[in-house]
């Protein structure tokens, strides 16, 4: 492990997952909760870890009926001999509940954000010059100040950014920084003079390069990212190994104990593998490779096995059908209704979605597919109609976001089988932006995830980090209340589309891990499943809303081990 990882996994007091885990370890004293197989709340006073890192029984409430599946006490002339347990933690009363699975995230994406500038919290264009400047003063030996995060709609600007206003603060080295939803990039000249940008550069298919006049503006749509991106500076491996050190430890904090990588690259999958060579990979991921190349790269004609005790596994593939709804990259059947001239951009025509999806599929790889808007749902269930008759057996077929739909066809998502990957705080914050784009007829299947689930859906939740917080409280609480942080609007945004409390920690939980095909290794607490679990402040299932986002991660197991825990207070 290189010297500076070394040190930043010592200080972070993170856990080498090569320690064997506690024999026959006790938690005790808890208000434990999970779900059954049929989604019914079970709860527990207490829960016995045997020696392998699983859940060996679980301790009923007193007064409550004993959890039929427990593993029962051996007995010796008709009574139970007294447990000895080799360690006892006393849960001090806290709520015990299964570790969190993000159906949908980017992790190294999370860890580079903090290893450079991150504009997330930027609320103005002057704010966001201002850190830009202060960020470009702070490292003068960056050949390329990169970063992400910006977001002219939390701006309130009502347009894109210009190079111009870059300039304004560096000029002497390129700028490169994404949007916050990695859909659209700002550069400045420098940088597009290293690309050979001009007024002649003609947009990719896919993308757009936005124009002032006649010349690019310094703003560049879904494809055209990469004529700047390719030319910028990237991480090296250590770099790379620190990020995913960053990454683990923020969602582990959180009570994230896996989670569904949507977008591996090669070098991505090197970090992961490293991390797990090493002993100090304790998150669960689950790798999609970011199209064929990296699936091809790493496997070899079928999924990788379950690796470092189903640590890290790649048996997905992403592709992209569009962009996203901030940067009218979103493929609407209609005209944006504050862009008439505009429906967004088609990543794929029919045929090469169909091929791609088949080449992945012959493999027995499953399928994963980005679409926010109407069209792009529409082409991607078409898709899978298409290639299924080919392909049967059980695919799980994936649709990431899954924002906007024509509402006749959330039927057809249940009666393909194909599984609705979610991210309820998108809804919180992009709502006054989709009433801007769409029409109020188009809201009726916007963020619905009520009426996919009544439909017979299985909905699988995420975060989308970082392009939004990875906390899943966040998520929990948008997803059973539709209110943002402040508590707006006042009974919800379009309430009918609310889940129930219980339904979505399903989601988060049971329906996250069946997304990936891991519900028989985690998303519950019940006997042979991982001891992935939390220990947190309230009860996510009684807090008041107002509450449930600052629930507070007291310790995360992950495999029947201590991975992380809370630092002391003062």
């Amino acid at each position: 492990m290189p010297r500076r990882l070394a040190a930043y996994v010592a200080a972070a007091g993170l856990v080498l997952a090569a320690m064997p885990a506690q024999a026959d370890t006790l938690i005790e004293n808890v208000n434990g909760l999970t779900l059954d197989a049929r989604g019914e709340v079970i709860r527990f006073s207490g829960m016995v870890i045997g020696n392998d890192g699983k859940v060996a029984r679980l301790i009923p409430m007193k007064g409550s009926q004993p959890d039929p599946t427990a593993a029962k006490p051996r007995k010796t002339d008709g009574k139970a001999p007294p447990v000895a347990y080799s360690f006892r933690l006393d849960g001090q009363g806290r709520t015990l509940m299964p570790g969190l699975i993000d159906a949908h995230g980017h992790v190294m994406g999370l860890g580079i954000q903090r290893l450079t500038l991150d504009l997330s919290d930027t609320t103005s264009l002057a704010e966001a010059q201002a850190k830009i400047a202060a960020y470009a003063r702070a490292n003068p030996n960056r050949k390329w100040i990169i970063g992400r995060g910006w977001n002219q709609e939390s701006w309130k600007l009502g347009r894109f950014p210009t190079a111009a206003e870059l300039d304004v603060v560096v000029a002497d080295r390129p700028v490169w920084l994404e949007r916050v939803d990695g859909h659209a990039g700002w550069a400045n000249s420098a940088a597009m003079a290293v690309a050979g940008i001009t007024a002649a550069t003609k947009s990719p298919v896919g993308g757009q390069i936005q124009m002032a006049g006649t010349k690019p503006s310094g703003v560049f749509i879904d494809a055209a990212t990469d004529l700047v991106a390719r030319h910028a500076p990237q991480p090296l491996a250590k770099e790379r190994d620190l990020a995913l050190a960053k990454a683990q430890e923020a969602l582990l904090s959180l009570g994230v104990t896996a989670i569904a990588d949507m977008g591996s690259t090669l070098e991505d999958w090197q970090s992961f593998r490293r991390a797990g060579d090493a002993g100090w990979l304790n998150l669960r991921i689950f790798s999609y490779s970011a199209g064929l190349d990296p699936m091809l790269a790493v496997t070899a004609g079928e999924p990788t096995p379950w690796l470092y005790g189903d640590r890290l596994r790649m048996a997905g593939v992403k592709l992209y059908a569009d962009g996203a709804l901030g940067s009218r990259g979103a493929w609407l059947k209609q005209p944006y209704a504050d862009k008439p001239a505009e429906r967004g951009l088609q990543f794929l025509d029919d045929a090469k979605l169909r091929n791609l999806m088949s080449r992945a599929a012959m493999d027995g790889f499953q399928l994963a597919v980005h679409a926010i808007g109407d069209a792009a749902n529409a082409q991607v269930l078409d898709a899978i109609e298409d290639v299924s008759a080919t392909y049967g057996g059980d695919r799980r077929w994936r649709i990431e976001h899954a924002q906007i739909l024509d509402p006749k066809d959330i039927s057809r998502f249940a009666r393909l089988g194909v599984i609705a990957s979610m991210q309820p705080v998108h809804q919180t914050s992009d709502r006054t932006m989709a009433e801007a784009r769409l029409d109020a007829m188009r809201l009726h299947g916007a963020y619905a995830w009520r009426s996919l689930q009544l439909a017979g859906v299985r909905l699988a939740l995420g975060s989308d980090t970082p392009v939004e917080s990875a906390d899943p409280f966040a998520g929990l609480a948008a997803a059973s209340t539709r209110q943002d942080a402040k508590g707006e609007p006042a009974g919800g945004w379009r309430p009918e589309e609310r889940l129930s409390r219980e339904d979505a920690l399903a989601s988060f939980t049971k329906g996250a891990a069946y997304a990936s095909f891991a519900e028989t290794r985690v998303g519950q607490l019940t006997p042979g499943y991982w001891a992935d679990f939390i220990l947190i402040d309230q009860d996510p299932l009684r807090a008041e809303a107002a509450d449930l986002r600052s629930t507070r991660v007291f310790e995360t197991w992950v495999g029947g081990q201590r991975v992380w825990a809370r630092p002391a207070e003062r």
